[in-house]
């Protein structure tokens, strides 16, 4: 074969990848698809951007509610529903297998990081408190944000009652559940100043009615 040959055949790969190249170029164009002004689906999480401390990075502080009062009207039968995202990872069985995370039974009032047979994660390990009312709202708020690190790939639930709700049925999973803390007592509001207020002024006798005889 001679170099005509081989000419030929160079200039006709060639033009076979300009014309790929063309032909890419030209279909991004007349297909180019804007990106949507909202996003299709949302993960149920919690997004922080406006609501963290800028000295450190992490999520503001979230008041906690009175557990007394409303774990004693939380919905059990709505925190049940709640739960069907979690048994995508856990088992909620008394004596159930571990899966990708660890059983929940008897959760509440459990030290961490403490199932039998379960890999943690060393960020989990770093602290073995009991899981109270409070560590479970704030952790099932935001994982990764209470505990950085965690093996725990879960977005959070940014609904309060929601996780309220949660608990009060995580709770139930136990043959001796937690109590529910009395409500918080509850204090009568200051006076605006701060300055207890001023009785009010007495009334000056009137003079008695002269009696007829």
């Amino acid at each position: 074969m001679d170099s005509w040959e081989w000419n030929k055949i160079a200039g006709a790969v060639l033009g076979t990848l300009l014309f790929v190249v063309i032909l890419k170029l030209a279909s991004e164009a007349i297909f180019e698809v804007p990106p949507p002004a909202k996003p299709g689906y949302v993960v149920e999480g919690v997004q922080e951007a406006a609501g963290t401390n800028s000295a450190s990075g992490q999520p503001a502080e979230e008041p906690l509610p009175d557990f007394g009062t409303v774990l004693a009207a939380a919905s059990v039968s709505s925190g049940q529903q709640i739960s069907q995202r979690c048994e995508q990872c856990h088992d909620l069985s008394k004596g159930g297998p571990n899966k990708i995370g660890p059983d929940l039974w008897g959760l509440v009032g459990r030290a961490r990081a403490t199932h039998a047979g379960f890999d943690y994660s060393s960020a989990m390990m770093t602290s073995h408190a009991a899981w109270t009312y409070e560590a479970l709202y704030r952790y099932l708020k935001s994982p990764q944000a209470v505990v950085p690190g965690t093996k725990m790939s879960f977005a959070g639930l940014r609904s309060s009652q929601d996780r309220i709700d949660l608990i009060a049925y995580l709770r139930t999973l136990s043959d001796s559940p937690e109590p529910i803390p009395p409500p918080a007592a509850k204090t009568a509001p200051a006076p605006l100043g701060g300055k207890p207020a001023a009785a009010p002024a007495a009334t000056p006798a009137q003079p008695a009615a002269p009696k007829k005889i």
